[in-house]
């Protein structure tokens, strides 16, 4: 692996960065310079949120050389919440448990080792089963506890996923 390519490339290692296109507003993973939805020019960087959903999935029993420790493991089609699909490897779920419509959101892990043991050790991003109910618990008795007062404090039963990301879960007073 050459040196300066890795770190020209570090953000969309680490992190979901693809672009948008000015024109059409298309979110385009990976970079591409030109929007394949409109044909215009799309060099606007895009952070995508890391979340999405299993489209399809496979497991790898003969892995690629340098993943051979690896197997068997899972390689998913990605399709993210701002609309493109990728494809990932899943990381910290059972194979029984993954199924199409999963939801899922991007960890960093490492990927392999260049060469021997003692090489580079290249890390790059995997999908993991995204928390679901438990979340709710730990946001309802975080908020409940900084604002003092838990034991007049309710949850509101408005609360959806989305109220989760945006930290705008509501508390009534009882």
């Amino acid at each position: 692996m050459e040196i300066p390519r890795h770190w020209r490339l570090k953000k969309q290692r680490y992190g979901l960065v693809g672009e948008v296109c000015p024109h059409c507003d298309h979110k385009i993973f990976p970079p591409r310079d030109v929007c394949p939805n409109c044909g215009d020019e799309a060099k606007d960087l895009y952070t995508f949120n890391g979340k999405g959903e299993v489209y399809s999935f496979t497991t790898i029993y003969e892995a690629p050389a340098g993943y051979e420790s690896q197997a068997p493991y899972t390689v998913a089609l990605i399709k993210l919440d701002e609309g493109p699909m990728l494809t990932a490897q899943l990381t910290d779920v059972d194979n029984s448990e993954i199924q199409i419509g999963m939801p899922v959101e991007m960890v960093t892990r490492k990927m392999r080792n260049d060469g021997d043991e003692r090489g580079l050790i290249v890390y790059g991003y995997k999908f993991r089963k995204r928390a679901s109910g438990i979340a709710f618990t730990i946001v309802e008795f975080s908020c409940a506890y900084i604002g003092g007062d838990v034991g007049r404090i309710r949850r509101s039963t408005e609360i959806t996923a989305k109220d989760v990301r945006n930290q705008s879960i509501l508390f009534r007073s009882a």
